[in-house]
This record gives C-alpha cells, structure tokens and sequence, in this order.
C-alpha cells in the first residue's frame, strides 16, 4: 500500500495545470526553438495564425507571415519576434486537412453526404415532380459507387443518401438551382443509358431483314424475307441440318411461337459449336429479323425467350477435378 501511495503522490505531482492549454500570445508568437547542433530541421507551416491569440503589440493592419525561425544570426535575443516587416517567426504550425472528414474511413463518401444534407435542407420545400414526370436519370449503384469513390460504403448509409439524392432530383427543372446539379453529380453515371435508342435494321431492297444470334460458341446468321415457310440452314433443309427433333423446334421457335412458320422463310448461315448451340443461335437470329418486319412482336418474342441473350456457357475444367466440379474418388488406401 505504501508503494501504491507513492505512485499516486508521483502522478498527483506531474498532474497538468488547470490552466488553459493555450500559450500565452507573447510566448506562442515569439517562441524559437533552441539548439546547439548546427544540423537544420524541417518547418511545417499550413495554417494562418489566429487572431484571438495575437498580442497588444501586434496590430491588426500589418501583414502577419509566417516564417521559418533563422539559425544562423547568434548573438541575438532568441525570445523576441522579428521586427522591421512586421513577420511573425514560429519554429511549428499545426497541419489542418482539407476536409474535416480525413480521418474517417470514407472521407470522399462523407463529404458528399453532407453536401447531399445540407442541400436537401435548403432547397427541400422547393416544387417538386411527380416521380413519373422526372426525366430518367441512370443513378451509380453501390458497387459502382464503391469503384469510382475507392471506399467501402455501407449500403444503409448509401441507401439513405440516395433517397435524399432522389427527392432532390425531382425539384422542377426550371427552379433547380445548379448547385443542387453540382451535389447530385457524383452520384450519376456518365452515361444515361435510358436515352440509348435501339439502332433501326432497315429491310433491303429484296424485302429481306437480317438478324444475328449467338449461343456458347455458335454463330448464326438468319435473312427472313415474306414467303411460304421454307427454311434452309446452310442450303441444306431444316430436317437435314438438324437430325434432333427439339433442335430443329428451337431454330423455328421464333416464328412458331409467332404462328408465322406459313408466312416467311427463312435463310440461315451457322458455324462453330454443336447441333444445340447452332439451333439456339439460330433462333435468335430469326427473331431479330422478325422483329424489322414486324416490331410490334417484339414484347410477345421477348416473353417467349426468343430475345433474351442466353449467356450461359461450359464451365471450365479446374486442376485436380475430373471435370468443373466433379473430384476424383477419395480411396483410402
């Protein structure tokens, strides 16, 4: 116990002043460091003197610079700031960040959520929009915000920013003021994908429309033109390029599922792959091509998959398996 009240006596004795923490002026502004080494040091200086701390025998008019205190003029008194110029020589200044939020995990996230409050504050009881009159406008999701931003934001956090960020895009176009235009831009994408408009595939002069389809490793080329329902797929029958029943079905599915098998025909060219990436690619392809002479089939093609870019493909072969996922047999022995 004896030790133990020692020890309190010791630290009660280095205990800090009560006092506040802040130099005096005279001393902070006059304050030199003192060495004997002729080696030289580095001074940081970033940030402008504060005023509250400025004493009576500064004036408010003079121009106030900081320095680097000279090592090289002995003999003078190492205590008094340097007159002449009115320039004030400190030895260390305390370094500010540019932003308050540079000491948190999500510095650039942060400061624009809080450019996203402050605006939602200001301009919040502008007019705004219904949600089904406000112009498309292609928002980042999380995880392309994660890549342009370089930070791991939270997804409640950027689902709240993006609720503040919507409700400000719906201010009326002609009172929406640009630095509300200014806050929401990094939460845009470059590219509005909803302004894209499908390139138009114009009929030839022969009354044919060409598609294109691909399946796995397939390529399929298909020229649709106004007939009696005859198919060839490289100048061969549809019965001939295809021995399989449900792959000569998926190659004509378009029209089939379209009840226009008596109203086309069709001519086809396929390469790569086998019979059922060939009659798949197929497919697509005729769709594509109906879809010029009759656009209005577009929604029941699409309903009935023959739109849709099947993109699955053969899983490759890993080291140590039989196949993709298959394992050798475990034996014991």
């Amino acid at each position: 116990m004896s030790a133990l009240r020692h020890s309190f006596r010791c630290l009660r004795e280095f205990r800090p002043a009560s006092g506040p923490q802040w130099p005096s002026a005279t001393t902070a502004l006059a304050y030199r460091t003192r060495t004997s080494s002729p080696s030289t040091s580095r001074y940081l200086s970033t940030t402008t003197p504060r005023p509250a701390i400025l004493g009576d025998d500064i004036h408010a008019d003079k121009d106030i610079a900081i320095v680097p205190a000279s090592r090289d003029t002995p003999g003078k008194n190492e205590h008094s700031s340097s007159g002449g110029n009115g320039a004030i020589q400190i030895a260390y200044a305390r370094a500010v960040p540019h932003s308050p939020s540079y000491f948190s995990r999500q510095p650039i996230f942060n400061d624009s959520f809080v450019v996203i409050q402050d605006l939602a504050r200001k301009y919040g009881r502008l007019p705004i929009l219904p949600k089904d009159k406000v112009a498309l406008t292609a928002w980042k999701t999380k995880e392309q915000y994660r890549l342009a931003a370089g930070e791991h934001v939270k997804g409640r956090d950027y689902a709240t920013c993006m609720t503040l960020a919507k409700r400000l895009n719906q201010i009326h176009p002609d009172l929406k003021p640009d630095e509300v235009k200014e806050g929401l831009a990094p939460f845009m994408r470059d590219i509005n994908y909803h302004k894209n408009r499908p390139k138009i595939v114009p009929v030839d002069r022969f009354g044919r429309s060409h598609g294109v389809g691909r399946r796995k490793s397939s390529v399929a080329r298909a020229w649709v033109v106004e007939g009696n329902g005859e198919v060839l797929v490289n100048g061969k029958p549809l019965s001939e390029a295809f021995g399989r029943i449900h792959d000569r079905e998926s190659a004509v599915w378009a029209l089939k599922s379209t009840d226009r098998l008596d109203k086309y025909n069709v001519w086809g060219l396929v390469e790569g792959g086998g019979t059922t990436g060939q009659a798949e690619a197929m497919a697509l392809a005729v769709a594509k091509a109906l879809c010029t002479h009759e656009p209005a089939l577009k929604n029941p093609l699409r309903r009935a998959g023959c739109i849709t870019r099947d993109p699955r493909r053969v899983e490759r072969k890993k080291h140590g398996h039989v196949k993709a996922r298959k394992m050798p047999t475990w034996v014991k022995r």
